[in-house]
C-alpha cells in the first residue's frame, strides 16, 4: 500500500498573473493578498520588456482558513486584476494535490522513476490510475499500490483504444503524463480529453526521431544526448518545451551505453517537468513557457 500524503500544503495558495506588462501590477498583487490577510511566502516575476512587454508572476501565500476565503479572494482578483488590469489570473489551492494518470508501453525506467518519487513523497501530486497497452508492468504498478489498466492499441485504426483511455481518465485527473508511451495520441483524443499531457522525448527535439535514436545517435558520432519534456498538442513533439537536459559521451559509448544514459537523463528530466506542472511553477505563453 502507498504511504503517499494525498494532501498538499494546508491554507496555501498559489496565485499565476500574465498579460501585458504595466506598471504598479507587483503593488496590486501584493495589497491585494494582504487585505485578504494573506502571507506572501514566495514570489517570482518575469518581464519581457518593460515597455509593452508580456508580464508574468507566480506568488504562493498563506491564509488562515484559505478554504473558506477563496470565494471572496477570486471576486477580489476578477475585480483588481482582471477588470483593473486585464490580466490572466489563476489562484490554486495548494492543499489539493493535482490527479496525474500516467500512460506507459514497455520501456519501465520513467515510469517507475515517477511511482517511486510518488512513494516517497517526492512528488507533488496523486496517480490514480496508470494505463499501458501491454501488461508487462502490471506487477511493477500495482506493488506502489496504484490501479493499472490494459488498454490494448493495435493496428492504424486507435479509436477503440482512444475512446476506452478516455472513458478512464473523462473527470479523473488534472493532467496526463505520457511515460514512453510509444503511441501517437490523434488531435481528436487532445481536444476532447482537456487536460494538460506532458511527454519526454530522447535527444533535443526533433533530432534523431523516430524509431532506434541511439543508433542514430551512435552512427553520427555524438558528443551530447538528452532528453526533453513538453506539453502535447496536434503537433505531436512540437509542444511547448518545459525540461530539457544532456550528458556527454564519447566515441568509446557503444549505442547500449548510450540508450542506458540515455534513459538516465529522460527520467530525471520528466521528473522535474512532472513536479513544476503540479506546483503550478509552468506558464504557457504561445509555443513557449515560463517556468519558476
Amino acid at each position: 500500500m502507498t504511504t503517499t500524503p494525498t494532501t498538499g500544503q494546508p491554507d496555501t495558495a498559489c496565485l499565476i498573473v500574465y498579460g501585458d506588462d504595466r506598471p504598479g501590477i507587483v503593488a496590486a498583487v501584493s495589497t491585494l493578498i494582504a487585505r485578504n490577510h494573506g502571507n506572501i511566502v514566495q514570489l517570482d516575476q518575469y518581464s519581457e520588456d518593460a515597455e509593452g512587454g508580456a508580464f508574468f508572476q507566480r506568488v504562493v501565500f498563506h491564509r488562515k482558513d484559505l478554504r473558506a476565503a477563496i470565494p471572496e479572494i477570486e471576486a477580489d482578483l476578477a475585480a483588481t486584476l482582471g477588470k483593473g488590469f486585464n490580466l490572466t489570473w489563476q489562484l490554486t489551492d495548494q492543499s489539493v494535490l493535482k490527479r496525474m494518470a500516467i500512460l506507459a508501453s514497455t520501456s519501465d525506467h520513467c515510469l517507475l522513476e515517477l511511482l517511486w518519487r510518488h512513494r516517497r513523497a517526492e512528488l507533488p501530486a496523486n496517480i490514480p490510475m496508470v494505463i499501458s497497452n501491454h501488461t508487462n508492468m502490471v506487477e511493477d504498478v500495482r506493488s506502489f499500490g496504484i490501479p493499472f489498466f490494459h488498454v490494448p492499441s493495435q493496428g492504424p485504426d486507435k479509436a477503440e483504444a482512444e475512446a476506452k483511455i478516455l472513458s478512464l481518465l473523462e473527470g479523473n485527473v488534472d493532467f496526463v503524463v505520457l511515460a514512453r508511451y510509444m503511441q501517437i495520441l490523434s488531435e481528436d483524443f487532445i481536444e476532447k480529453l482537456g487536460v494538460p499531457v506532458i511527454n519526454i522525448h530522447h535527444s533535443f527535439l526533433p533530432a534523431f526521431i523516430g524509431a532506434g535514436p541511439y543508433k542514430k545517435a551512435k552512427e553520427r558520432g555524438v558528443k551530447l544526448i538528452g532528453a526533453t519534456s513538453h506539453y502535447v498538442t496536434k503537433d505531436l513533439d512540437e509542444g511547448p518545451i518545459i525540461e530539457q537536459d544532456v550528458v556527454r559521451v564519447t566515441h568509446a559509448d557503444s549505442a547500449a551505453d548510450l540508450q542506458r544514459r540515455g534513459a538516465d537523463v529522460e527520467r530525471a528530466v520528466l521528473a522535474r517537468a512532472v513536479a513544476w506542472h503540479a506546483e503550478d511553477r509552468v506558464i504557457r505563453h504561445g509555443n513557449h513557457t515560463i517556468v519558476f
